[in-house]
């Protein structure tokens, strides 16, 4: 499985979301992906960015967690997933 946050340059809601998964202890690598390059995920993603994306090994979206989140909803949806 992989652990993705979809985020853009400049964007201080997505430096925010990556401090609080820094903030939380988690081991799981997080994949920052820029959405601004793919305009797929720039027409998904564009207007609710950060969303972290937990996928499976074929890219496969399993579960997304949107902005806004605080540390204690991204913990429980890291929890629920299995994610440390």
């Amino acid at each position: 499985m992989a652990l993705v946050l979809y985020s853009t340059e400049a964007c201080h809601l997505c430096e925010e979301a990556f401090a609080l998964y820094q903030a939380v202890g988690n081991t799981t690598a997080l994949r920052v992906i820029d959405i601004a390059f793919d305009d797929v995920l720039f027409s998904r993603y564009g207007v609710t960015i950060p969303v972290l994306s937990l996928q499976n090994e074929d890219g496969a979206v399993l579960s997304e967690l949107g902005w806004p989140f605080d540390s204690s909803l991204l913990q429980t949806w890291l929890d629920t997933h299995g994610i440390d």
